[in-house]
Parts: structure tokens; C-alpha cells; sequence
């Protein structure tokens, strides 16, 4: 039987950080995120500050580096083509500009800026998710935010995604596996009325499925709502974790004004 590739998934290491609450890493990684997005761009020391302790937090939790920068390899060519151009577009009237020597060419101080606070940023949002994901296991993370009051309905579907797109991708795979068998080579362009039946083929498969869920669901006695655990209580390591997180970036941010 082979085994969708989404089936591995990182497995949360034994660690301090793999061992604090969910709820306490949730409010550290909207904390963190709000102080690095509200700071100004001409801020680099505060910047250094913030990547730095997301370091010293991969070092404690004992994850390696390039699990936790590859989903950085994978946004970054969208944020980059969406903010390459603002520094030629970005008018500059008192920070002047640099000319790139190709006839009127020139980029602008103040645009350059403003791709460096954005391309900043967005690593540093992803770098916080991916530390996250990679401490804490996705039926941790649904009951936090279920503790901490996220919409029901929001957590109810996320964990049916993910329950059910491994099933999707074992499906999508052995349609592939039925197409490449029947000599499917993909090079013309009236073989792609192919692709398109199978994804309608999909898509009708999933929605009966989904309706064969509900209603083994509605047999068992589903009332709309999910029956959750109850929630531990904080540890005292948990608040001093989110006591530590806050003073060290409210800090940077302070010290860096």
C-alpha cells in the first residue's frame, strides 16, 4: 500500500517548547508578530533583535534549521514579485534615489525601504508559524484555539481538512496512477481534456464522500458542534514562558525607539 507523501508530518521534538501549552504559544506568536509589524522599517537593530530570538527559540526547541526555513523558500518568490517593482514605482521627493546607469532608470531610497520592511516581515510571520507547526501538533494547536475562544465552526473545519486531505491526496494518486497505466503522456494539447475529467472526476468523489461522512455522522448522533476535552490548566512554566516572550520583544521594540 503506498503512503501519501502529506502523511509525514513534523513530529513535535522533546523539548521545553514542545512541552508548553498551545494557548501560551498562540497569544507569544500574535504577540511577537503585531511588535514586528508595528515597527517602523528604519528600525535594523530591532529587526536583528526579533530574528534573534527566533533563533534562540530554534535552539531550544531543538528543531533544525532547514525544517524551519523551507517553508521561507516557498513564500518569498510571492512576496518578492508582488513588492519587487515599489522601488521604481514608489515616488521619493526628499530621500532621493539611486540610478541603476540604463537611461532614466532609478529606484527610490524610501522604496527600497519599504521592500526591505515587507520582504522583513513576511520571514518573520513564516519563521513564527513554521517554529509553531514544528512544536506542536496540529490536534494541540485545534484545542488550543478552541480554549481560547476561536469560532467553533473555524476549528471544526480545520480539523476535517485535515483529516480528510490525506484521504483526497490517496484518491488523487490512484487516479494518476489509473491515467499514467493507459499510456497518458501529457504532451499535446488536446490530451489536457483529460486532466480536466479528472478533476471533475474528484470533485464529485469528494462531495459524495463528504455526504457519506455526514450522514455516518448524523447516525451517530452529531448535533453541528464537535465534543471537545476539557482544557488543562497553565502550568506555571506556561506563564513564565509568555511572561519571558513578551518582556523580550516588547523590549527590542522599546530600546530600538
Amino acid at each position: 500500500m503506498n503512503v501519501s507523501p502529506l502523511r509525514t508530518q513534523a513530529v513535535p521534538v522533546s523539548s521545553f517548547l514542545g512541552r508548553v501549552d498551545p494557548r501560551t504559544k498562540l497569544i507569544c506568536l500574535v504577540f511577537a508578530v503585531v511588535v514586528c509589524v508595528t515597527t517602523p522599517p528604519d528600525r535594523f537593530a530591532a529587526f536583528a533583535g526579533y530574528f534573534g530570538a527566533l533563533a534562540l527559540l530554534m535552539i531550544i526547541a531543538r528543531l533544525p534549521f532547514k525544517a524551519v526555513l523551507g517553508p521561507v523558500f516557498v513564500i518569498m518568490p510571492f512576496v518578492l514579485l508582488c513588492a519587487a517593482f515599489v522601488p521604481f514605482i514608489h515616488p521619493d521627493t526628499s530621500g532621493g534615489g539611486y540610478s541603476l546607469g540604463i537611461g532614466r532608470l532609478w529606484v527610490s531610497r524610501s522604496g527600497l525601504l519599504l521592500l526591505w520592511n515587507v520582504a522583513a516581515k513576511a520571514i518573520f510571520g513564516v519563521l513564527c508559524i513554521a517554529l509553531l507547526v514544528h512544536s506542536t501538533s496540529f490536534p494541540d494547536l485545534l484545542r488550543g484555539l478552541d480554549a481560547l475562544r476561536f469560532p467553533r465552526l473555524g476549528v471544526m473545519l480545520a480539523g476535517f481538512v485535515y483529516r480528510y486531505v490525506f484521504v483526497l491526496t490517496d484518491e488523487v494518486l490512484r487516479m494518476k496512477r489509473a491515467r499514467d497505466s493507459r499510456g497518458y503522456q501529457g504532451r499535446w494539447l488536446w490530451q489536457t481534456a483529460v486532466v480536466g475529467r479528472m478533476v471533475g472526476t474528484l470533485f464529485l468523489r469528494s462531495y459524495e464522500r463528504g455526504e457519506r461522512v455526514y450522514l455516518a455522522m448524523l447516525a451517530r448522533g452529531f448535533e453541528s458542534r464537535m465534543p471537545l476535552s476539557e482544557h488543562a490548566q497553565l502550568r506555571a512554566a506556561d506563564y513564565g514562558f509568555l511572561f519571558v516572550v513578551v518582556t523580550v520583544f516588547l523590549g527590542i521594540r522599546v530600546i530600538a525607539l
